[in-house]
């Protein structure tokens, strides 16, 4: 049982800022989320791509923005749960356990919410057969990346994702790696996409255009190979110990929409005129996954929603215990 003061639900920017400003209060995070990867949508889905409303940053791409945050949260030192989702919760004394989909279970004194959009499910193909090899074969996140480095492996999509892992398997990987996309185009950083057709023509990656995955076979109740289609109607068998289908991510509320808090359009709704405490005392909403009269879905705010919901959360943990406001400038930082 993972044991902390604060359990918050999603390592987005939100999250992550949150567990700095929880720190600067002596309180321990422990982070959960379904991705692979701290960062949330701006790893899985954009991180090569600008921001430019960060005060102090004219520009800065997402993905460094997350370097930076997991840097300033460093001292801190929160534990992850990555590649899980929080499934079920209950009130046990002072203290709130959560279970994950994969049976972790965790217990913190105070709940932060700050997934996002939601549970960012994986976007699946509509294939027979998928539910029955996922785990044994069908990956959709990259959880630890070392451990495949000796199999077959295909890879499906035209992201930058998609393509960032192609890359990486394909300079460590014993085995060519097969990317396939149904496209003859790629969404992709431009620089990714030239590595590919670059490692493409060293026969490090094996590139399947206008193809999609049309059926999948196993063995022993794991995958073992895929049959991809092209538009021209060429076929092939390809052998395959994993497949990572990177199609995106769907944004659901998941099972937190049946924790009893009170809802609003897919929304958390929050107490914006104090802390984004929702009606369940000790559980708060920050970030785009909450909702109030006035919201704005910038990344900013959630930084302010997480900063007050801190003070929040220390006033509940701690409420004869009067903490006073010391300025960075003056007290500076110090880690646990």
């Amino acid at each position: 049982m993972i044991k902390t003061d604060i359990i918050i639900i999603g390592a987005g920017p939100v999250g992550l800022f949150a567990v700095f400003e929880a720190g600067l209060m002596k309180l321990k995070c422990h982070v959960i989320d379904i991705t692979s990867n701290p960062g949330g949508q701006l790893t899985e889905l954009y991180p090569k791509k600008p921001i430019y409303d960060i005060p102090g940053y004219p520009k800065i791409l997402a993905g460094k923005l997350i370097e930076n945050l997991l840097e300033q949260a460093k001292p801190f030192k929160p534990g992850f749960t990555l590649g899980e989702r929080a499934d079920s919760l209950k009130k046990v004394g002072e203290y709130f356990e959560i279970t994950t989909n994969l049976g972790t279970k965790l217990k913190g004194k105070v709940i932060f919410i700050a997934g996002g959009l939601g549970s960012m499910e994986p976007r699946k193909p509509k294939i027979e057969l998928i539910d029955k090899f996922e785990r044994k074969g069908i990956e959709f996140y990259v959880k630890d990346p070392e451990t495949y480095l000796d199999k077959k492996i295909s890879i499906s999509g035209g992201g930058d994702s998609a393509l960032d892992w192609a890359i990486y398997f394909s300079k460590k990987s014993k085995h060519p790696i097969n990317l396939i996309h149904r496209s003859k185009s790629f969404r992709a950083n431009k620089d990714s996409v030239e590595k590919v057709f670059e490692l493409n023509e060293k026969r490090k990656l094996n590139l399947y255009l206008d193809s999609e995955v049309v059926s999948i076979n196993g063995k022993n109740d794991y995958l073992n190979s895929l049959f991809v289609k092209d538009r021209s109607g060429n076929e092939y068998n390809l052998k395959t110990d994993y497949w990572f289908p990177l199609f995106g991510l769907v944004p659901k509320l998941g099972p937190l929409g049946h924790w009893g808090l009170e809802i609003d359009k897919n929304a958390i709704k929050v107490d914006n005129t104090n802390d984004y405490s929702t009606t369940k005392k000790g559980i708060f909403a920050i970030g785009d996954i909450n909702t109030y009269e006035g919201k704005l879905k910038l990344i900013l705010c959630g930084f302010h929603e997480a900063t007050l919901a801190v003070h929040g959360a220390y006033k509940y943990i701690y409420p004869d215990k009067k903490k006073n406001l010391k300025y960075t400038t003056i007290q500076g930082v110090t880690g646990f």
